[in-house]
């Protein structure tokens, strides 16, 4: 199958790498398009100064897919200490870099992509500097992703509206031929508001996916997000996608029921994280197919989808639907 999948964050660099594993076997073709309006840490320092997309999606993205020895991975992943690249990761550098060499961010991501050998295609949803901004239900306006983020933390306060600016940022090409030629497109898992959606508020991308035949699915979160998606159910997650992007149909659900341990939950709801209710058949009333697995994985320090069991599942549910793309 020809895959696309749509998202940025760790959510998606942590399903392409299960993905990879798949390139050459079940998958014939992998893509991923990736969010580029992160606004913080060393990817926010350096759009202020170059006008550029954010890189460090990207970056996540060329490590997640690469195929290149550990080291050059762990190169790509450094973070300086001190001084004034302190925190800038080398492989955000580097495509910084080799930009401003190419004259081409896109061609900066190819090349990046060639050295370290990734076993499918990244693609920026946008190649413009964009910039994520909401509209929360005091009335407040912040633009920012990083900052939008940090708002919503306040009790009181819920995203209302969200867009990016400018508005009329076009996609490269290259996603929308994915898009058109994709068996099945994967959205999520990942920050709702700040990493999945808004690629779709890219007026060619919603319009070339609602138009695709392609198996579409959504991977809810493992777990709620403070300032983003405090309380919400996996219906929640789904209902918000919908309403904000415009996207018209889902075909499949993919829902994670295991509970991490009882020392990792205490941790996560000190932090105002809880796991997200698996609330099934509210999504089925909807005409979208539930999958449920004990999809996290089984180490003790975070809670996030095992990559691996999360890629057999897509696996699987494409020899399901697939023969009706």
């Amino acid at each position: 199958m020809r895959l696309v999948a749509i998202g940025g964050g760790t959510g998606l660099s942590t399903l392409l790498r299960g993905l990879k594993e798949k390139v050459g076997k079940d998958i014939e073709d992998l893509s991923a398009i990736v969010t580029v309006a992160d606004s913080g840490g060393s990817t926010g320092r350096l759009r202020k100064i170059y006008n550029m997309p954010a890189p460090g999606d990207i970056r996540n993205c060329i490590v997640a897919l690469s195929e290149s020895e550990e080291i050059m991975q762990k190169l790509f992943q450094f973070r300086f200490k001190g001084g004034e690249l302190e925190g800038h990761a080398f492989g955000n550098l580097f495509l910084v870099a080799l930009t401003e060499i190419t004259g081409s961010f896109m061609n900066a991501i190819n090349i990046a992509s060639q050295i370290l050998r990734t076993k499918g295609e990244i693609i920026p949803a946008t190649l413009e500097s964009i910039q994520l901004c909401a509209e929360f239900s005091d009335g407040k306006i912040i633009c920012g992703e990083e900052d939008i983020t940090e708002y919503g933390k306040h009790d009181s306060v819920r995203i209302k509206n969200i867009w990016i600016e400018p508005r009329e940022a076009r996609a490269p090409i290259d996603a929308i031929a994915k898009i058109e030629s994709a068996d099945m497109i994967v959205f999520g898992p990942g920050s709702l508001y700040t990493s999945i959606i808004p690629n779709l508020l890219i007026q060619d991308i919603r319009e070339a996916v609602n138009h695709s035949l392609a198996v579409k699915v959504f991977v809810v979160n493992a777990m709620t997000q403070p300032g983003e998606t405090d309380s919400f159910t996996a219906y929640d997650h789904i209902k918000a996608f919908k309403e904000y992007t415009g996207i018209e149909r889902i075909d499949v659900a993919v829902v994670n029921t295991k509970m991490p341990s009882s020392s990792v939950l205490k941790r996560y709801l000190e932090q105002k994280q809880e796991p997200v209710v698996p609330d099934v058949a509210r999504i089925a009333k909807e005409g979208i197919e539930v999958y449920t697995e004990d999809l996290i994985g089984d180490k003790d320090d975070f809670v996030r989808h095992d990559p691996h069991r999360l890629a057999d599942l897509i696996v699987e549910i494409y020899k399901k639907h697939g023969v009706f793309s």
